[in-house]
């Protein structure tokens, strides 16, 4: 069991989300806003996509991440920023008259996909290691695009969080490992339940678990109703979590939830199980990432 224990908060993701819930955050301001009350309510992370905020739809402009990042960085220097490393890998395909990317493809390079984390330089970026079917999308990445992601990281000084969404992924980490381009400790973040993707069950996080190399941190995250029993079996298998409107919109059955909502029923649960939420100052450190210049946090 892990005892001490750092809750990420997923703030609004990429997918289709914006019209199911009036409580996902779209706006810089309101993504802001979400990431200190999650803070306020226990968490140390925040995972960070933004929204186009006229459309609602996932949105990779550095220009909206600068926004986030400058409110976020108002209100608490203290706070473990982590962003999304992963847009622009997105193929859709057109198969009335044989095969071709549809319109609505998104798929750059890879300082284009990191292009905001290299502006900003949050704590965090994260590193989507492999591809991995989303219905009809594909999201796709190579060896090679993950090499160059990483060694922009490096210069940038950014801490990767490697996401797996399946076993082989893992085998794609360890070779980046295995060729000295992921600081030591490796940091991974178990993604489960998503459709094609690993399940959301106790075997497949511990086999997962299981195929991590020593000495690796991880986390995990449960989509949908998994997401508080993904919780409790992370804090038992020895890792740490996340929750939040990415990966999940309501609290109870029928009840919408907000991002802060989310968060301290997520710490409720990891106190109930006889274990202690790691603030910002001791998550940094568990992490191996530097204090906050000027932190406040105890």
């Amino acid at each position: 069991m892990n005892r001490e224990v750092i809750i990420t908060c997923a703030l609004t993701g990429a997918g289709d989300t914006v019209e199911r819930s009036p409580h996902v955050p779209v706006t810089p301001e309101a993504i802001a806003a979400d990431a200190l009350a999650a803070e306020a309510a226990g968490a140390a992370v925040v995972h960070v996509h933004v929204r186009d905020p006229k459309s609602g739809r996932p949105s990779r402009d550095p220009g909206l991440f600068a926004q986030v990042h400058e409110r976020i960085r108002a209100g608490s220097r203290d706070l473990i920023l982590n962003y999304t490393g992963g847009m622009g890998g997105d193929l859709w395909f057109a198969f009335e008259d044989g095969a071709a990317l549809a319109p609505q493809s998104d798929f750059v390079g890879a300082r284009e996909r990191v292009a905001h984390i290299l502006q900003l330089g949050p704590d965090i970026g994260s590193l989507d290691c492999g591809s991995l079917n989303f219905g009809e999308m594909v999201y796709a990445t190579t060896p090679r695009l993950l090499r160059e992601i990483l060694v922009a990281y490096r210069e940038r000084g950014v801490r990767p969080e490697i996401e797996v969404f399946e076993l082989g992924h893992l085998e794609i980490a360890k070779l980046l490992i295995d060729e000295g381009l992921v600081p030591e400790p490796p940091m991974f973040q178990l993604c489960l339940g998503v459709k094609y993707g690993a399940p959301a069950t106790p075997r497949s996080m511990m086999a997962m678990r299981d195929a991590l190399p020593p000495g690796a941190l991880w986390a995990a995250f449960g989509v949908g109703r998994m997401q508080f029993p993904m919780v409790a079996q992370a804090v038992l298998l020895g890792g740490h979590v996340r929750v939040g409107l990415e990966d999940n919109l309501y609290l109870d059955r029928g009840v919408l939830a907000t991002n802060a909502g989310l968060v301290a029923r997520a710490a409720d649960l990891v106190r109930n199980l006889g274990c202690e939420v790691a603030g910002t100052a001791r998550a940094r450190a568990l992490l191996g990432l530097p204090a906050a210049q000027g932190s406040s946090a105890p």
